[in-house]
């Protein structure tokens, strides 16, 4: 009788690296599926030639070392076993295994933290790549028995890229490098050559890092770092190229400082903004990225909406202090929903369109001599009657959140004043529930494709929170949302943050991501590696 196997699962590399001993698998046995996982599939398809089932193979128990142990009477022999290779794991595989695999990739750099899962899809692939073009292998992004071993060695490496590599992970690298300034748009190839390796250098130079113009773990983690120095015009530069974007600045309406070639904090404050509204990594440099971005005929002009935090939001809140249409103890930096109520209705009495943000027309108004004060007999503007879908619960601000930062986190894991943002908590897991299915892709931000973090800020903008893009990493603090430090305070609509990754609470013990290992987004369960992995959650609703 022959067997002839349909690899749906890692079964050879199983057997090879004598991870089935003890146990056998039988045919039409299905692997367990985690929440969001792909419809569940045979672990192995068994054909049997003419289909006549004569009598029942056991699988041949092996050790660690790949030796067949001893046997019972009637198990297949290792000749048999024999016959029976190549299996290996590919994309579409779904089996038990494939959770081992994807972890030990996480551990080794070459995989975005995430929760291991059953499913062998597209990044699962994309990181075994790179696993093989470190050690020279065939970059197949199969997972065969020797990339198996090799993976499971404990002599295997950690990621690194180097000269004459080429992958999708290069590129989003010079993507980086570029845009602080140490790579030429035209240096975006894919391809790690003698121009990325010199950016390399320069940028662990000027960094004070070992210089060997590789990327291995250090050097990537300070590419998305916030501490990272730029090769680029910043901070107390003074030329003609700074007064020129200081003018496209201006004429945007992010600039109201004097255009003087002096690259001061006004202008610094100026191109952060730019940078939010318009997709950008915020890091207040005039690098290669927001150059172009400056000058594209799409860049977007300013505006300051509910999310948003900076010296700009003050300076429109002393305004509208100023006119009467919010108290000075609203004068925080924050803009949150009273000072939209208060926006709108400014804008209300002073014949602009009311929306709520602050735009070139509002503020030119705002900054006028002869804007309409608030009318005595009107009350002030509340943030109960803005969009908000009510105040902060477990301790947030019940004024709906239009000023202080949050605190530390109190005993019963929320914490107290903490600013939330309005809008529906219903709105942001609705929007995330548009894109379940789309796939998953490192360093994407939507709308057809993203990563876990630009799966977060693409959502949250799409409801109005204006977020600008953070990593995973930057997620653990981003300064201005009500903080969540119980992992069982987790509340619908609340921006989960663990270790590596980060999601969107859905309610019901469940969260929606963009997931690595899943390979697109999905709606799961917030299972005990949530919790393990938990860093910290971000209330901004109420």
């Amino acid at each position: 009788m022959r067997f002839e196997r349909l690899i749906k699962s890692g079964l050879a590399a199983l057997l090879a690296a004598g991870l089935l001993s003890g146990c056998g698998l039988s045919a039409g046995t299905e692997s367990a599926a985690t929440p969001g996982d792909v419809p569940s599939e045979p672990a192995a398809v068994i054909n049997i030639e003419n289909d006549a089932v004569e009598e029942t193979e056991a699988i041949v128990r092996m050790g660690l070392d790949g030796a067949v142990l001893p046997t019972i009477d009637g198990v297949t022999t290792a000749a048999d076993n024999a016959e029976l290779a190549p299996v290996y794991l590919k994309v579409g595989d779904q089996h038990t295994v494939v959770s081992r695999l994807q972890e030990r990739l996480m551990s080794l750099g070459f995989m975005d933290n995430d929760e291991p899962t059953t499913y062998y899809g597209e990044a699962t692939a994309e990181a075994v790549k790179h696993f093989q073009r470190q050690l020279d292998m065939t970059e197949d992004g199969i997972c065969g028995t020797e990339t198996w071993d090799a993976l499971f060695s404990a002599s295997a490496p950690y990621y690194h890229a180097s000269n004459g590599d080429s992958g999708t992970d290069i590129i989003q690298m010079q993507q980086r490098l570029f845009e602080l300034g140490y790579l030429t748009d035209d240096s975006t190839t894919g391809y790690f050559g003698d121009t990325t390796e010199e950016a390399v250098r320069k940028l662990q130079e000027t960094n004070g890092i070992g210089v060997d113009g590789t990327v291995g773990r250090e050097t990537l983690n300070l590419l998305y770092s916030d501490e990272v120095k730029a090769n680029i015009i910043a901070l107390g530069e003074e030329s003609e190229l700074v007064k020129r974007y200081q003018e496209r600045l201006s004429a945007l309406g992010y600039l109201r400082g004097e255009v003087d070639g002096n690259f001061g904090n006004a202008t610094q404050n100026a191109i952060r903004e730019f940078q939010s509204r318009n997709d950008l990594v915020v890091d207040g440099y005039l690098g290669p990225g927001t150059m172009t971005a400056l000058d594209s005929g799409t860049a977007k002009p300013f505006a300051l909406r509910v999310g948003d935090e900076s010296d700009s939001v003050t300076y429109i809140q002393k305004r509208l202090n100023h006119y009467g249409y919010l108290s000075s103890g609203h004068v925080t930096g924050y803009f949150g929903s009273i000072t939209e109520a208060a926006v709108k209705q400014f804008q209300r009495y002073n014949g602009l369109g009311q929306d709520g943000t602050v735009g070139v027309q509002t503020m030119a108004k705002l900054e006028s001599d002869n804007a309409t004060k608030k009318p005595a007999n009107v009350a002030q503007a509340t943030g109960g009657g803005s969009s908000s879908g009510g105040s902060s619960s477990s301790g947030g601000s019940s004024s709906g959140g239009s000023s202080s930062r949050p605190s530390g986190g109190s005993s019963s894991g929320v914490g107290s004043g903490g600013a939330t943002v309005s809008g529906s908590a219903q709105a942001l897991i609705n929007e995330a529930s548009k894109h379940l299915g789309k796939p998953y892709v490192w360093g994407a931000k939507g709308p057809n494709s993203f990563d876990c973090s630009g799966f977060v800020y693409y959502c949250l903008n799409q409801v109005g929170v204006s977020q600008s893009y953070l990593t995973s990493s930057g997620w653990r603090n981003p300064g201005r949302y009500q903080r969540i430090s119980s992992f069982d305070s987790i509340q619908a609509g609340d921006i989960v943050v663990v270790s590596g990754h980060v999601g969107i609470a859905a309610g019901g013990g469940t969260v929606i991501d963009a997931s690595s290992s899943n390979g697109r987004v999905v709606h799961r369960s917030l299972s005990s590696w949530w919790r393990n992995n938990f860093i910290v959650a971000w209330r901004i609703f109420g």
